[in-house]
């Protein structure tokens, strides 16, 4: 009974966030990453973007509780290339359940940042939960990696959550990341495939997606134009 509770929840925060195309994801999606970076001081350290291997924006990730909790959103995540640059993203939804005394339905804003490709592998293989297939840890928060963080950036997954425009890590163990094989299609034709998408056999001139990827660059830049 517990099960199907958590999954019924999962499904009610999942269709409260759904109500968009994937045009309008990935423009919430840049404008995520715009407004994360015009606050430096309070947001994601600039080296840790610096060095990731890939990230996933999910705007307007919905969590919905009565006793049960359920979290569900639609984002998209990209990966960088052996030259630096960041692919097109694959786009994806996010779910997960919670238990314990909580009400009220919330929305906000989830960024991770991969440190390394096994998590992403396991996305492209089919279904990754975190904390389970990978390590997931709440990021660090500041302009600089302090002296107290793990400087050498060993845990796999960094997660973030923003709400009231500031970022903060987040504990999301149990959170289910999948393709979106239906949105993949609208935007890149129905023979890409996820690993086609990241590793550029699959091209695309749409403009929303050209504007993520420059957004993208720039907020992961920043750090490298100071070194």
């Amino acid at each position: 009974m517990r099960a199907l509770l958590v999954a019924l929840s999962i499904l009610f925060a999942t269709a409260a966030a759904a109500n968009t195309t994937p045009e309008q994801r990935t423009r919430s999606a840049t404008r995520v990453l715009k407004e994360m970076s015009a606050i430096p001081e309070n947001s994601i350290p600039e080296r840790l973007l610096a060095e990731a291997y890939a990230i996933a924006v999910v705007p307007d990730m919905t969590k919905a509780a009565l006793v049960f909790g359920g979290r569900g959103g639609k984002g998209l995540i990209s990966v960088r290339g052996k030259d630096g640059a960041w692919s097109n993203p694959n786009y994806i939804n996010v779910g997960g359940g919670s238990w314990g005394f909580q009400a009220g339905v919330q929305k906000t804003d989830l960024i991770l940042v991969f440190t390394s490709p096994r998590g992403v592998d396991n996305i492209i293989k089919g279904k990754f939960t975190l904390g389970a297939d990978a390590a997931v840890t709440a990021g660090p928060v500041g302009r600089n990696l302090q002296a107290s963080t793990d400087e050498k950036l060993k845990a796999e997954i960094y997660s973030y959550s923003r709400a009231k425009g500031l970022f903060a890590g987040v504990a999301l163990d149990g959170t289910v990341i999948r393709i979106d094989k239906k949105a993949n299609e609208t935007v890149y034709g129905d023979m890409a495939s996820p690993a086609s998408i990241f590793d550029g056999r699959t091209a695309s001139d749409n403009a929303a997606v050209i504007d993520f990827r420059n957004q993208l660059e720039e907020a992961s830049s920043r750090e490298a134009a100071t070194k």
